[in-house]
């Protein structure tokens, strides 16, 4: 079975590259365009890795990771925004994601970064 990986974002065009580049390497993608449908999925489908948006509509990115990491507290989060402060990805480390990607993302950046956030060989 194929990993799974949850793309969250509110531009319908992020996650279409998204889930291009995933399920061209074999990722199964599955889709949320805000917090509360990341949430809602997670909880059902449970992804081996999960694809966030720092700024999204409703609840902001941060957020998400910390009620990811309250739900699940082995979640494999990847944060991917166009926010280069440092001061985010000092708080996206705190949160415990797994890494950061900075849009606009670079397709082997970002297989590079899933493959070895599940323990795979890139």
């Amino acid at each position: 079975m194929s990993p799974r990986v949850l793309v969250v974002d509110d531009s319908g065009l992020a996650r279409r590259r998204a889930r291009a580049i995933l399920e061209s390497a074999g990722f199964e993608v599955l889709e949320a365009e805000d917090g509360m449908a990341a949430l809602e999925r997670y909880f059902v489908d449970k992804p081996d890795v999960v694809l966030l948006d720092l700024v999204m509509k409703g609840m902001y990115g941060l957020d998400v990771l910390a009620r990811l990491k309250e739900m699940d507290p082995t979640a494999k989060v990847i944060v991917v925004s166009a926010d280069v402060q440092t001061s985010s990805h000092e708080l996206v480390a705190q949160g415990g994601a797994a890494g950061f990607l900075v849009k606009p993302v670079d397709a082997n950046e970002v297989l590079t970064l899933v493959k070895s956030t599940l323990g795979e060989q890139a």
